[in-house]
């Protein structure tokens, strides 16, 4: 039942509100935001569900030597920290609480809220999703995350993010793809231009490796898998395919988008039937499927 109360909880305290408390650019005149209070740097933690786990030690040094230049210009947001009645848990900030310690500054600007538990996983995902050097991959489980854990919908990430709707989707669509081509995105190898023309790709996997080891630009990755996907791809009758029309391909790839899988309609004229197909890459995706459909 709790589970299903964060999912219908519509946006809580709002989800512009939370993004507004998470923005950390700086603010009109160049001033920064005002903090509520300054604590020593050890009264703080990080958060333990922090979705990001790793922090580059090279750009932790390049922020480290700005703070002991400049300072801390944005506050890091706190809340009291739920299991030490004297301290604070990070909410947002944790990267310039690690490099404050690096500048050895004794004492953080911060900005108190009394975040929900709940509350402090969605602002961190926020975070994660804003930051500058995420890959597409990561972008995508973050908005995936934040639709499946809190019930928002592309619509409003779209406006409380700055982002179309059709770039959640299309970003989203990349989750589809086998992991190991994600890994390649991840890396860098591939770009999410190069991902996007191997979406429901049945040789995604090995036209990956072509592209990577020819170098192929967007657009030659783009031919090589209509060139080749005609073949691979299980036949259809003509009539079928003559019958997806752009209003069923715009829902194959918003569903796909929704599913997080490859998404294929076949809806032949004259008929009122059709055939849905999913494709799941592997067992834990099916059931996921099966407890979403079950409603569990």
């Amino acid at each position: 039942m709790a589970d299903k109360n964060n999912r219908t909880r519509g946006l809580g305290r709002g989800l512009s509100a939370l993004m507004a408390d998470v923005n950390h650019e700086p603010q009109a005149e160049g001033r920064s935001r005002r903090p509520d209070l300054r604590v020593p740097v050890e009264a703080l933690r990080p958060n333990p569900n922090q979705p990001r786990r790793s922090f580059g030690q090279e750009a932790l040094d390049e922020l480290a030597a700005s703070i002991r230049e400049k300072g801390i210009i944005q506050p890091l947001i706190v809340r009291q920290d739920p299991e030490n009645p004297g301290g604070y848990e990070i909410v947002a900030g944790e990267r310039r609480w690690r490099a404050a310690q690096m500048a050895s500054l004794h004492e953080i600007p911060v900005i108190l809220r009394d975040y929900t538990d709940t509350e402090v996983l969605e602002v961190a995902i926020i975070e994660n999703i804003q930051r500058a050097d995420l890959n597409a991959i990561d972008e995508a489980a973050g908005y995936r995350q934040l639709m499946d854990r809190f019930g928002h919908t592309q619509e409003q990430l779209g406006a409380a993010l700055g982002k179309s709707r059709s770039h959640i989707a299309n970003l989203m669509r990349l989750l589809s793809l086998p992991e190991d081509v994600q890994a390649h995105v991840i890396s860098g190898a591939l770009t999410a231009g190069h991902a996007r023309a191997l979406i429901g790709h049945p040789k995604a996997s090995e036209f990956a490796n072509r592209i990577i080891q020819g170098k192929l630009s967007v657009r030659d990755a783009e031919k090589l898998a209509k060139t080749d996907g005609a073949a691979s791809r299980p036949a259809r009758s003509t009539r079928a395919m003559g019958a997806k029309d752009a209003d069923t391909i715009q829902i194959e790839k918003e569903l796909g988008a929704t599913l997080g899988m490859a998404v294929s309609i076949d809806h032949p004229d004259g008929q009122e039937g059709g055939t849905l197909t999913l494709r799941y890459r592997n067992l834990g995706q099916l059931d996921d499927l099966l407890r979403a459909l079950s409603g569990g």
